[in-house]
């Protein structure tokens, strides 16, 4: 049987995600920070205004980047974010299937769930049966320590 990906495993593959995502939304900052500034400047628009318009399409940026970067990969044919890549993490659904992109957002966005209990939601790993995080618990998902997806497509691997 294919183990779940415990908490460690997990933070680990966060913190890597976290930097690759960091790079990412720098880059796309002072592309749109520069990108905005030029013709504000030149239309005569105050200092606030340009740097609350800079901040605030860097803010949104940042976040449909984070979004649709964990949706899309978790839900692609990798079942998993770069960070969990590199440590050996597949993510599924309860039964062991690929994520839909709809069950991959709502994941996602259960996550601000988790972190608004002071993070609680997050420790759950540690504790629960199938090393589920609340997150995980409201989308139905499963994180499993393997490279190969595979081999949790069976519900022999899911349920044994």
């Amino acid at each position: 049987m294919v183990p779940f990906g415990g908490f460690w495993w997990r933070v680990l593959a966060y913190v890597i995600d976290c930097a690759v995502l960091n790079i990412a939304t720098s880059m796309l900052g002072g592309l749109l920070g520069f990108g905005l500034a030029l013709p504000m400047a030149g239309l005569g628009v105050d200092d606030q205004v340009m740097t609350g318009t800079v901040l605030g399409a860097a803010l949104g940026g940042s976040f449909l980047v984070n979004w649709l970067y964990s949706a899309l990969m978790e839900c692609s044919k990798l079942q998993a974010t770069l960070g969990k890549l590199a440590i050996g993490l597949v993510v599924t659904d309860d039964d062991g299937r690929r994520l839909t992109f709809l069950r991959a957002t709502g994941r996602y966005f259960a996550k601000f769930i988790s972190a608004l209990l002071f993070g609680v939601g997050f420790l759950m790993v540690g504790w629960t049966r199938r090393k589920q995080g609340l997150h995980d618990l409201i989308a139905g998902t499963l994180v499993y320590k393997t490279r190969d997806p595979r081999q949790v497509e069976s519900p022999q691997g899911v349920f044994a």
